[in-house]
């Protein structure tokens, strides 16, 4: 006997619109076609249990469940150990556990959403209506699963940035509660065997606090002491001591040159020494450092979107020079004006490079800032949008010895600096006089260094004229208050309350064909004097 089914009678399960739709008008199938798209998006697996296929669905929402309950415990640990959290993110196998992971929710949830687009099925729907829902499922995908996509996407970035700047190696500690990096400027270019470094500044941070300090070390720096066990300290025991030539910014030449054998197994052997002399000239333990290629910096600022300065006085982009003896150079090829200034790379590139017409202290006080500007300006915004530029940037720009597994703590510290004051010292105007270069007295130098490094909360060792024996001692007191009567803790970090220079004495604006003018007339102090202040800066 044949068995025939019994048609659906009113009432029935099978007139409900939304798993059965057939039957209902359409408003109702529209707004059952707008239902379905918002469930999948925010709870992902619901549209398949409420209209289509249950199993599917309940495999779907144990895994929205777990991804909101991992979102949980992660929004937890961030506020209670944001360190372990970034230290998983930066970390190469874990990077990599989630970016699989992201990779396959995204998929998964562009699979529901094409799931979705059938249980809605589209041919019941008002001619006018199929469209737009095709439009709204297609914008919703995007949202969603292209969000983790694209996230996915700049963590892989993140990811092989991290791997071609830092290394596998060990970890550092914190010495003196603090950490202390190196960053070096320098140029890399043909003629050269290992880089130059123009620019020699440490940046050290308080382990706990991220209270922060930048002690910059000229370029011109003589005799400087390498620290005990360094290699070289074999070969100099009483200074990097030669002559005019033995400045601290020709150790790592000199060491890429004739002294590599003393560093065996390490990478940069001339970077690392360069790092020795710092730590013994500043009587620090300089744990790791960072060098920036010059030549390529233009392109991290420039991937960064500039940046933004209130610079004290006008600055030249200097031409070929044409006179080695006295430093002259020709024609310049522009100039960068005082007042507020958004900097692309190339002029960013010369604010902190250029040195003509004043001094190399104007020159540190400007890469300081310049330094300062990029702490400040990269923010989640900059990073978001311009986040590849930048990691690509980083990879041809920067160079590193420090651990990859270490970086999350290291951002951690860097987020906490990011909003407090950051303490300055030059070895050097203003705070040491202009000869001390020449003729260093480094216990001055230390007492120095332990007081900008002293917890702001901490009484300084001395708020009275320290008295030192030393060869420069004299002339450091008779530098001005800066040099001798006031703590280095004490000294002022740069603000933007001066005046630019934009004006002659006799009130005539400052112009490029002012400025031209002078130069083709051979009057050099002239300009000097018009650009006495351009070591004055702010970032803004």
């Amino acid at each position: 006997m044949t068995m025939h089914k019994t048609p659906p009678q009113p009432g029935s399960a099978l007139t409900d619109p939304v798993r059965y739709p057939s039957g209902a008008s359409a408003p109702v199938r529209t707004k059952r076609a707008f239902v379905l798209v918002l469930l999948t998006l925010f709870v992902p697996g619901s549209a398949q249990i409420v209209a289509g296929d249950r199993k599917l669905g309940r495999i779907a929402l144990r895994v929205t469940i777990t991804v909101w309950a991992l979102a949980l415990i992660t929004l937890f640990i961030a506020l209670v150990n944001r360190t372990m959290l970034l230290s998983l993110a930066t970390h190469p196998v874990g990077s990599l556990f989630i970016i699989v992971i992201l990779v396959a929710l995204a998929l998964g949830w562009a699979f529901l959403f094409l799931n979705t687009l059938r249980i809605i099925r589209p041919a019941l729907l008002a001619p006018g209506m199929r469209p737009i829902i095709a439009v709204v499922l297609a914008v919703t995908t995007v949202i969603a699963s292209g969000s983790l996509g694209y996230l996915a996407y700049v963590l892989n970035v993140s990811r092989n940035a991290i791997g071609s700047i830092f290394n596998a190696g060990p970890a550092i500690d914190p010495v003196d509660g603090r950490y202390n990096f190196l960053m070096m400027g320098g140029d890399a270019g043909d003629d050269r065997t290992g880089r130059r470094p123009d620019s020699l500044s440490v940046i050290s941070v308080d382990a706990k606090t991220g209270e922060s300090a930048i002690i910059s070390v000229p370029r011109n720096l003589q005799n400087a002491q390498f620290s005990e066990g360094s290699p070289m300290r074999q070969i100099y025991p009483d200074g990097y001591n030669c002559g005019d030539e033995c400045l601290i910014n020709a150790v790592n030449t000199e060491v890429t040159n004739n002294h590599q054998d003393l560093y065996p197994g390490v990478a940069d052997p001339g970077a690392q020494a360069t790092l020795e002399a710092v730590s013994g000239t500043l009587g620090i333990t300089v744990q790791a450092y960072v060098l920036v290629d010059m030549d390529g910096f233009a392109k991290l600022i420039d991937a960064m979107g500039g940046i933004r300065i209130k610079a004290g006085g006008w600055v030249p982009i200097s031409g070929p020079v044409t006179d080695e003896a006295n430093g002259i150079h020709g024609m310049p090829d522009g100039w960068i004006p005082a007042g507020d200034q958004k900097l692309n790379g190339f002029q960013a590139l010369w604010y902190g490079r250029s040195r003509e017409f004043v001094d190399d202290y104007a020159r540190i006080a400007r890469q300081q800032c310049v330094q300062q500007a990029m702490l400040k300006q990269l923010d989640p915004a900059t990073l978001l949008t311009k986040f590849e530029d930048i990691a690509n940037a980083g990879t041809k720009v920067v160079d590193s010895n420090i651990s990859s597994n270490q970086l999350g703590s290291f951002v951690d510290l860097a987020l906490k600096s990011k909003n407090q004051p950051v303490k300055r010292l030059t070895i050097g105007p203003p705070d040491f006089d202009a000869s001390f270069s020449t003729v260093p007295d480094f216990d001055l130098i230390h007492s120095k260094v332990q007081e900008v490094l002293a917890p702001s909360n901490t009484p300084k060792a001395s708020d009275a004229v320290v008295s030192h024996d030393g060869p420069a001692a004299g002339a450091i007191m008779a530098a001005g208050p800066l040099a001798g009567s006031v703590p280095a803790g004490q000294l002022p970090s740069p603000s933007a309350d001066f005046t630019p220079v934009t004006t002659t004495p006799d009130g005539t604006p400052i112009t490029i064909e002012l400025l031209n003018g002078l130069k083709a007339q051979g009057d050099e102090q002239g300009i000097r004097n018009l650009v006495a202040t351009n070591g004055q800066c702010a970032p803004l």
